[in-house]
C-alpha cells in the first residue's frame, strides 16, 4: 500500500454542488432558484417575521396600555330588582308563607333574611366562594332583612325605603375558625387568659414567704435582736435635737475667744506704768484687803 493507494470510506463525502456551470452540469441558468421572483434576486430573501403584508403580531399585541389590577375583587352581582321578581314569583314561598300566617302575625312581623346562599338556591347566585354585592337596579316593594359583602347607595336606600333593613358582612384581619367549631376551646382559653393575672398577683406573696421563712432559719438571732430596733429608730429620731448643741459650739467658742481677749487687755493695763513711770498697783486688790479687815 502506497500513499496514493489511499482513499476514503465509500460514501463519506460528497463533492458540493456547483451553480450556474451550465445546463449539462445539472444546476445551471436558474441555479435552482426558479424563475424570477424575490426569492430568486441576489440579496433578496423574506424575513421570518414577515407575515405576507397584514399586521404583525408584535404590532397586533397591546402595549403601554394600562395593566391588570392583581388585587381586583371580583363580586357576585345582584339587583334589587331580580330580588323582587324572585319573590313575587314565589321562590321566597315557604318565607312568605311563616311571614304572612297568623301565628306570625300575632309573634310580629318577621323579615325574610335574603344572604348569599338563599339567593344560590333560588338561582340568582352561581358561586359561594366569591363575595355578594347587591346593586340597585330595579324596584323593591318587599320589606326585606339583606345580607351581603357590600351594598350600592341606591340599594341600600330602596331596601329601606321598602321597611327592610340592610347587614354588610365584615371582612376579618386575622383567620378564625368556623362558627359553631372550637367554641369551647376559645372559652377555655379565655378563662385561662382572665385567671393567667390571678395567679402570677397570688404566686407573689407565696415566694415572699419562702424567703421569709428561709432567712429566718439562716438567721435566728435576727429574731432577738428585733426588740432593740424600735430604740434605734428613736435615737435616730432624736437627732434633729441634738443639731442645736451642734451649733452652739461655735458661739461658746467665740465667748471664750472674747474673755481671752479681755483677761489679756487687763494685764496689758495692771502692767502699764503710771504718768510718774512707776508701775500700777492692783488697787481692786487692796480694798478687797481693807473690807476684809474691817469685818474680822
Amino acid at each position: 500500500m502506497k500513499l496514493h493507494d489511499l482513499r476514503p470510506a465509500e460514501g463519506s463525502r460528497k463533492d458540493r454542488i456547483r451553480v450556474g456551470r451550465g445546463i449539462a452540469a445539472g444546476k445551471g441558468k436558474t441555479a435552482g432558484r426558479g424563475t424570477k421572483g424575490q426569492k430568486a434576486r441576489a440579496g433578496g430573501g423574506i424575513p421570518p417575521w414577515f407575515e405576507g403584508g397584514q399586521t404583525p403580531l408584535h404590532m397586533r399585541i397591546p402595549k403601554l396600555r394600562g395593566f391588570k389590577n392583581r388585587f381586583k375583587i371580583e363580586f357576585e352581582v345582584v339587583n334589587v330588582g331580580a330580588i323582587q321578581a324572585a319573590v313575587e314569583r314565589g321562590a321566597f314561598e315557604s318565607a312568605i308563607a311563616e311571614r304572612t300566617s297568623a301565628t306570625s302575625k300575632a309573634k310580629g312581623d318577621a323579615l325574610i333574611t335574603v344572604n348569599q346562599d338563599l339567593l344560590r338556591a333560588v338561582g340568582l347566585v352561581r358561586n359561594l366562594n366569591k363575595p355578594l354585592k347587591i346593586l340597585g337596579n330595579g324596584d323593591l316593594s318587599t320589606a326585606l332583612f339583606v345580607v351581603a359583602d357590600g351594598f350600592t347607595a341606591s340599594a341600600r336606600s330602596k331596601i329601606e325605603a321598602a321597611g327592610g333593613s340592610v347587614n354588610v358582612l365584615e371582612v376579618p384581619s386575622r383567620p378564625l375558625k368556623a362558627i359553631g367549631l372550637g367554641a369551647e376551646s376559645s372559652a377555655e382559653a379565655t378563662d385561662e387568659a382572665e385567671t393567667k393575672p390571678t395567679a402570677t398577683k397570688k404566686a407573689e406573696p407565696k415566694k415572699t414567704k419562702a424567703v421569709a421563712e428561709d432567712t429566718a432559719e439562716d438567721a435566728p438571732e435576727e429574731d432577738a435582736v428585733a426588740p432593740a430596733r424600735p430604740k434605734a429608730k428613736a435615737s435616730t429620731k432624736a437627732k434633729p435635737a441634738a443639731e442645736p448643741t451642734v451649733d452652739a459650739e461655735p458661739a461658746a467658742d467665740a465667748a471664750a475667744e472674747d474673755a481671752t481677749v479681755a483677761s489679756a487687755t487687763a494685764a496689758d493695763a495692771d502692767e502699764a506704768p503710771d504718768a510718774t513711770g512707776e508701775p500700777a498697783t492692783d488697787t481692786s486688790a487692796e480694798t478687797t484687803t481693807d473690807a476684809t479687815s474691817d469685818d474680822a
